[in-house]
């Protein structure tokens, strides 16, 4: 792993321990906790501990003024519009407490835990801070992670697919160990680069649950007569739907259930307005002791997707972005409400939108075709990504390859530009080379067996942006002799039709961890899932053990699944780095996919009374949590 100031940079193939690879805030001067006000009056009618005794022993310490931010002071109504009650996930993804989290620099820090060390890549030995609450004051201790090992992960009717894939590196489940009240540890035989990174996530791998609220709804510790009972009263089936209904720690539908998020919900969906208070026993706090978040409850209020523009325009969000796109930026500039401000992050995917040759088409003309790399260079060199940049992004987008970004570690310029430029002459003359020499009237290029070249893209057409997009390049490639038809279906349909091979082109969005690093899974690169659009055959046969699917029969593809199994089984940091890089240039040179623009801005609308809003940031998925790594527990309201 790269040096990260919260992780060891490197992970030794000796037997050598890694110490520290996640270190704990410095305990040293730890300032005395200080009462959020609006809790104050609990304290003195004892209904809560004092603030002292509601914290770890050894709390996350944020220091806001090291990192530019401002200290801010209790209080206030964060108000977010949200498309449907099922959104109450956003408290999860934009709380972000998680074990361990990334930090905006994409380093790995310990949040929830105290430190994490790791041996050898393989043996991650995970220490909590003594104290920890859950939001109904029990104590956080190891009992919560052996009850999901033991009660969840391993119980058939609670998981019958088996261990979460981030725990089966090589299909091998790790050796789970309570330590102490306090200490846990999981050890495999091999490395497992997946563990950490899932753990992170925006939706996150959640190796515990509240082991004392959780019992009353699992069969080897309740009463099996008062399990139906409960069972019937929430309309489900079976004891294990009834304790998956009541603790999804994600989903966060069940107010009663604790939590270690910064607040906690108390209205039970569906509600048009849900709200969701501080938790009294968050474990972070600021540089001065005040506990965190500064901020005492958060409203989200259920609006149609249409009308969030229009409700965000007139103030009556403090913070959105989702339910917003590019084609708002200028409504929202122009908005009628003195109250609003709005920022334009860059968006985290590799590209806007990406066109997928499926290598796998059934259709074996076409198929030759598109396995042919001058065939798409050809495709690429067509594309004019500046005229799209223009049209569409105001220029305010960068041409591009669909790789990483600029904000990742890993990203070479090369990466970005190889085969880029709008030159339709070297288009042409690739194709004249391949023998594509015949035209029809219009034309239109013809197939080695008299067709018509009418390459016909499916996309899901879920953004009306893509729709435009890919009429620019209908147009670019009109001058190269091949007809672009595009097909709308609904993405379901989409990615059955590609599976079964029927796809010969599709388009979707880019990389999706367009800020990878080197401890990122490459995944997105291989074939791994018989859904990737360029060849989910050879993906079937990778994700089953050639149960299904095709083998894969390219070497250049071949290539990209031996460096995928380098990167899996590296216990050294530069050998990650080294696979992760091969693996993007093979895809610059290859265009296996074929990208336009990168860095198109998202509008993220805030209240100007909002402090501690990253005016530049990366709006990302993962890492990111979207606004999760900016820590919304740290935003308050000015005054």
């Amino acid at each position: 792993m790269r040096e990260t100031g919260g992780i060891s940079g490197t992970w030794l193939a000796s037997l050598a321990v890694i110490a520290s690879l996640l270190t704990a805030a410095a305990a040293n001067a730890q300032p005395a906790p200080q009462e959020p006000p609006i809790l104050a009056e609990a304290v003195a009618k004892g209904e809560l501990p004092p603030v002292a005794e509601r914290m770890p022993a050894k709390p996350y310490v944020i220091d806001l003024q090291a990192d530019g931010r401002s200290i801010g002071h209790h209080g206030g109504t964060l108000h977010t519009l949200v498309r449907k009650h099922s959104d109450s996930k956003l408290l999860v993804i934009y709380g972000y407490a998680r074990l361990v989290g990334y930090t905006p620099e994409l380093e790995l820090k310990p949040d929830l835990l105290e430190s994490v060390t790791v041996e050898e890549g393989r043996i991650f030995t995970l220490k909590l801070r003594e104290g920890h609450r859950w939001s109904d004051g029990h104590p956080f201790t190891a009992e919560d992670f052996r009850y999901y090992w033991e009660d969840v992960a391993n119980n058939e009717m609670l998981s019958p697919s088996g261990l979460p894939s981030a725990m089966m590196p090589g299909e091998e489940a790790p050796q789970f160990e309570v330590l102490d009240q306090f200490t846990v540890r999981y050890t495999w035989s091999r490395p497992n680069p997946f563990f950490l990174q899932r753990i992170a996530g925006a939706y996150p791998l959640f190796i515990y649950r509240p082991a004392h609220y959780m019992k009353q709804f699992h069969a080897r510790y309740a009463d099996e007569d008062a399990l139906a009972a409960m069972a019937k009263d929430a309309a489900v089936e079976s004891w294990a739907a009834l304790h998956e209904k009541r603790g999804n720690l994600y989903k966060l539908s069940n107010p009663d259930l604790p939590t270690l998020q910064p607040w906690k919900l108390t209205s039970r969906p569906p509600v048009k307005r849900m709200r969701a208070v501080r938790n009294p026993y968050y474990h972070r706090m600021d540089g001065e002791g005040r506990q965190l978040p500064y901020i005492d409850e958060v409203l989200l209020q259920v609006t149609g997707g249409g009308l969030i523009p229009a409700k965000t325009a007139t103030g009556e969000s403090d913070l959105q972005a989702r339910g917003l796109t590019f084609k708002d930026i200028v409504v929202m500039k122009e908005a009628g409400s003195e109250n609003i401000k709005t920022l334009l992050w860059s968006q985290g995917t590799g590209s806007q939108l990406a066109l997928f040759p499926n290598l796998n088409a059934n259709d074996s003309t076409w198929r030759t075709l598109l396995r042919d790399v001058r065939f798409r260079r050809a495709l690429s060199l067509a594309v004019d990504r500046q005229a799209i940049n223009n049209f569409l992004y105001f220029g305010l987008a960068r041409p591009s390859n669909n790789t990483v970004l600029p904000y990742s570690p890993l990203f070479r310029p090369q990466f970005a530009d190889s085969w880029v430029e709008h030159n339709p002459d070297q288009a042409n003359a690739l194709l004249d080379e391949i023998g594509l020499t015949e035209r029809d009237e219009d034309g239109i290029r013809l197939l080695p067996d008299g067709r018509p070249m009418e390459l016909i893209v499916e996309t899901a057409g879920e953004v009306s942006e893509q729709v435009d997009t890919l009429e620019l390049i209908s147009s670019n490639w009109q001058e190269i002799g091949i007809k672009l038809l595009t097909k709308p279906l609904q993405r379901e349909v989409v990615r059955r039709r590609i599976t079964a091979g029927e796809t010969l082109l599709s388009a979707w969005t880019g990389i999706t961890v367009g800020t990878a690093t080197a401890d990122t899974t490459p995944d997105e690169l291989v074939p791994d899932h018989r859904y990737d659009p360029q060849w989910p055959k050879w993906g079937a046969y990778h994700q089953t053990d050639g149960q299904s699917g095709e083998p894969v029969d390219m070497p250049e593809v071949a290539r990209l699944l031996e460096l995928y199994k380098e990167w899996a089984n590296a216990t050294d940091d530069d050998v990650r780095t080294a696979a992760w890089q091969e693996m993007l240039a093979i895809h610059a040179d290859q265009q296996f996919s074929i990208g336009t623009v990168a860095g198109v801005r998202q509008p993220v609308v805030i209240s100007k009374k909002l402090m501690n809003v990253p005016e530049e940031a990366v709006y990302a998925w993962h890492p990111g949590a979207i606004f999760g790594i900016y820590q919304p527990d740290t935003f308050w309201f000015q005054q």
